[in-house]
């Protein structure tokens, strides 16, 4: 049953995409989630033969007539690949002083124990040190003076090995801190720091790691010229997934499913029934 490849792929395929589909719809209201699509790739032999390799007999058909055009077997369908649709978010306000919304195209940086991360959620909160953390906890990061190790050359990534000297840290008997569209917070009408703000030059060079965090394995991908995203206190940036459109895909996914296993159910049977014939002779 060699022709069982072509189905089993397609049934791969979806698997996956359904997969995707339905891990964007529980983001939905994910604060600063990006959703993720899927890209396919299909393979057909005859793109690899040429038509005038397919030799179909004008007569009456019967059942060996049809692999004349030998090759369709090897057919397939597969994941080429995925990525992240970036597009922006709507921006709901929260009334809450420390939730930070991002309109345009920069990130958040953040410490994660795994090292420095980068992330659209700007649900934050302050630690009992005064610390300005993220949601899970992580220490959000002031800003870095790129322009600064863009001069220092080579030695410029050994200047961010130890960021815990750019953790945000508040005056503990301060008042409501305000924020700016540039990303300068303000305490007691003195400025303690600068929310780290960064751009990058290929924006979907970024990994997606979860928990809406975001990796970026390349220095020199960071874009040196000031960001132009604005932050805006009060807000947060809701998913960009929407919920009626990926329902629907989903819905559309899962039949594409069905279809393909009941013609996988097919090939089973066809195969039990060759099976069960021949060992009657």
């Amino acid at each position: 049953m060699k022709d069982l490849w072509v189905p089993l792929s397609g049934a791969i395929a979806q698997q996956r995409n359904v997969e995707t589909i339905a891990n964007n719809v529980a983001n939905a209201n994910t604060p600063g989630f990006k959703k993720d699509q899927l890209a396919f790739k299909e393979y057909l032999k005859v793109l690899e033969k040429g038509l005038e390799d397919i030799n179909l007999p004008r007569k009456e058909w019967s059942p060996d007539d049809f692999y004349q055009s030998q090759g369709a077997e090897k057919a397939q369908v597969k994941i080429d690949g995925s990525y992240t649709n970036h597009q922006q978010g709507q921006l709901a306000p929260t009334g809450n002083h420390l939730d930070f919304a991002l309109h345009g195209k920069g990130f958040f940086e953040v410490l994660t124990p795994n090292g420095i991360r980068y992330t659209r959620r700007g649900t934050f909160t302050l630690n009992n040190q005064g610390q300005l953390v993220t949601s899970q906890g992580f220490p959000v990061l002031s800003k870095l003076d790129l322009a600064a190790i863009e001069n220092a050359g080579e030695n410029a990534p050994a200047q961010v090995t130890d960021p815990t000297n750019r953790i945000i840290t508040m005056p503990l008997d301060s008042a409501r801190p305000s924020i700016n569209l540039q990303g300068e917070i303000f305490a007691k009408g003195q400025k303690v720091s600068d929310l780290s703000l960064v751009e990058f030059n290929d924006i979907h060079a970024l990994t997606k790691e979860g928990q809406s965090h975001f990796i970026n394995k390349d220095f020199k991908n960071i874009k040196v010229d000031p960001p132009k995203t604005a932050v805006h206190q009060g807000f947060v940036e809701q998913s960009n997934v929407n919920a009626v459109q990926e329902m629907s895909a989903l819905i559309k996914a899962n039949r594409h499913f069905e279809s393909i296993q009941k013609v996988i159910k097919a090939y089973d049977q066809i195969s039990g029934k060759s099976v069960n014939e021949i060992s009657r002779f």
